[in-house]
């Protein structure tokens, strides 16, 4: 993703995109709410900065991290978005249950991506502690939530741009 600056935007206001005619799907983790909750706020900002339609976003949440591949499957199975956003918070504990956490999830997304040929955004913070995860919702270091709606536009914009250059 490019950004600007110390990482605390990744675009320029005057630079989201029209995405008025993109249809988005977001699927978040319940998990670690006061940390998501902030991520969905922002993505939501974002799309509506980006002039899309309350109908056109099509959300729901999922227990944890883990179940976001679920989550973004049953999207694309059941609405018809152009991309979807998975927003969610895995933080480090004391045993290695994090690395398997966010191994499955990251493989399951992209498995996701590769079984629809449509994208799916990777919102999901690892951290090692809760204050980074909440540096990374609104503080030092930028916000993902909004940072995903940004990728999300871009590629649904990508993507539509594709299909009309090879003739789809």
């Amino acid at each position: 993703m490019a950004q600007y600056g110390n990482n605390t935007q990744l675009f320029n206001p005057q630079e989201i995109p029209d995405g008025s005619g993109i249809k988005v799907g977001i699927a978040y983790a319940q998990w670690n709410s006061e940390v998501t909750d902030k991520l969905l706020q922002g993505a939501l900002e974002v799309l509506e900065q980006a002039g899309l339609a309350k109908e056109n976003i099509f959300r729901i949440s999922v227990p944890g991290s883990y179940e976001l591949t679920a989550g973004a499957q049953w999207l694309y199975q059941h609405h018809p978005v152009d991309v979807v956003i998975c927003l969610g918070c895995v933080i480090q504990g004391e045993t290695r249950h994090f690395d398997f956490i966010c191994h499955a999830v990251a493989t399951g997304l992209n498995g996701v991506t590769l079984k629809f040929g449509k994208p799916v955004i990777f919102g999901v913070l690892t951290t090692d502690n809760q204050q980074q995860a909440l540096e990374r919702c609104g503080g030092a270091h930028g916000h993902k939530g909004r940072e995903a709606a940004l990728t999300a536009l871009q590629m649904a914009l990508l993507s539509d741009d594709q299909k009309n250059k090879i003739g789809f």
